[in-house]
């Protein structure tokens, strides 16, 4: 080990030199690089964003075990299944409670813009708490009042004045098919693809902004089980004992099935992974450029270098030597403007948006696998080339 150090230290930096000779060359591939860096950023980040936020709502479920129609696509395209599932459920062993909750999205009027907007609309019995969210459950005897509401702060659009209005004690109304609601508190959620907002209200509320929908016609069930009681033993015990208008998953999977609607079935995750491709053979490109050229302006070096003895593998030890440099040096811009970009896009469009480390180790191995690639390819002619020939 101690004499590989020593090597490596008298070893003349070749790949180094060369880039640092052309000092235009070296900045126009350490932009192209952070350029590329930046665009897989860009498009990992949406993609993280969307799958974290479409599945917000499920994860803050109160909920073992989720009932659902297996008609059911995502959480803004649910079917609807009957709720004398639920009744039947609670006859399992394992099930302590299995509650109800509907799930719909409509048209409101904005309480400070009043411009007609879609947000979506979750309602549960107030004396059955269907979500782990502590602002909800220490403001359901709220709910207990007709028509009224919880809005979500965390809200995508122009709400700022209606929030600081309840924010201050003052509840604020709003208009629903010519029915007024009233917003008497808050809670933080945050908007996703799917929706710009989130409001809570009561299974009598939601019922009521619905009429032509069935009380008895649930969008999900939560099912809770005992304590002690393992949850997928309970699932696998409700799948059998359900009919099968109705499909059983434990929250996880209620949360991956999410999570797989946008990744597979929706255009919207292809698009962001497409994006994320292209911007590596963006880089592959543009670091092939600057190592093809610089690999065709040092043929004679090179050929020196081969008819003094030194094998191919010394040579392309160079080029590669080069390509690590360039990575870890474009890295580092690349990974810094994100930041900013991420904080931007996430106040614009108020999504979970922000830099993490393991995508930050991951763009940094698909730079160094987009700058060794390129590396490969630009030695090709140097493998085959011979002394004679470059003279």
């Amino acid at each position: 080990m101690r004499s590989l150090l020593q090597q490596l230290q008298r070893r003349t930096p070749l790949g180094w030199l060369q880039l640092n000779h052309e000092k235009g060359r070296l900045l126009v591939a350490l932009a192209g690089i952070a350029f590329a860096d930046v665009l897989m950023f860009m498009q990992l980040g949406f993609q993280s964003a969307l799958y974290d936020s479409n599945t917000r709502l499920n994860r803050v479920m109160r909920a073992d075990i989720v009932l659902l129609s297996p008609k059911a696509l995502n959480l803004q395209n649910l079917s609807t299944f009957s709720r004398r599932r639920l009744f039947q459920a609670r006859d399992v062993a394992g099930v302590q409670t299995a509650t109800a909750l509907y799930i719909n999205s409509i048209t409101w009027k904005n309480p400070q813009t009043r411009v007609n907007a879609t947000v979506q609309m979750v309602g549960f019995a107030p004396d059955e708490p269907a979500l782990n969210l502590p602002e909800v459950n220490q403001q359901l005897d709220k709910l207990k009042l007709p028509d009224t509401v919880l809005f979500d702060r965390g809200a995508r659009g122009q709400y700022a004045e209606a929030i600081a209005q309840v924010e201050q004690g003052n509840p604020v109304t709003t208009e629903v098919d010519r029915r007024t609601l009233t917003i008497s508190g808050l809670f933080s959620l945050g908007a996703s693809f799917g929706a710009d907002a989130n409001v809570i209200t009561s299974d009598q509320t939601f019922l009521r902004l619905f009429p032509r929908r069935d009380a008895s016609s649930v969008s999900l069930g939560l099912v809770r089980v005992q304590p002690g009681a393992d949850p997928a033993e309970v699932a696998a015990a409700l799948s059998a004992h359900l009919p099968s208008d109705v499909r059983v998953l434990t929250a996880a999977e209620y949360v991956q099935f999410e999570e797989n609607y946008w990744r597979t079935a929706s255009p919207i995750g292809f698009v962001f992974g497409l994006g994320t491709a292209m911007a590596f053979v963006v880089g592959v490109v543009i670091v092939y450029q600057v190592l093809s050229t610089d690999v065709n302006a040092h043929l004679k070096e090179y050929a020196t270098f081969k008819a003094m003895g030194y094998g191919n593998s010394y040579l392309l030890s160079i080029v590669f030597e080069e390509a690590m440099i360039l990575a870890l040096l474009g890295f580092v811009p690349g990974v810094v403007l994100p930041i900013g970009l991420y904080a931007l896009a996430a106040n614009a469009t108020a999504l979970p948006i922000y830099m993490t480390a393991s995508r930050a180790v991951w763009v940094l191995l698909l730079t160094l696998g987009m700058c060794t690639l390129s590396g490969a390819i630009a030695t090709r002619k140097l493998q085959s080339a011979d002394p004679a020939d470059m003279f």
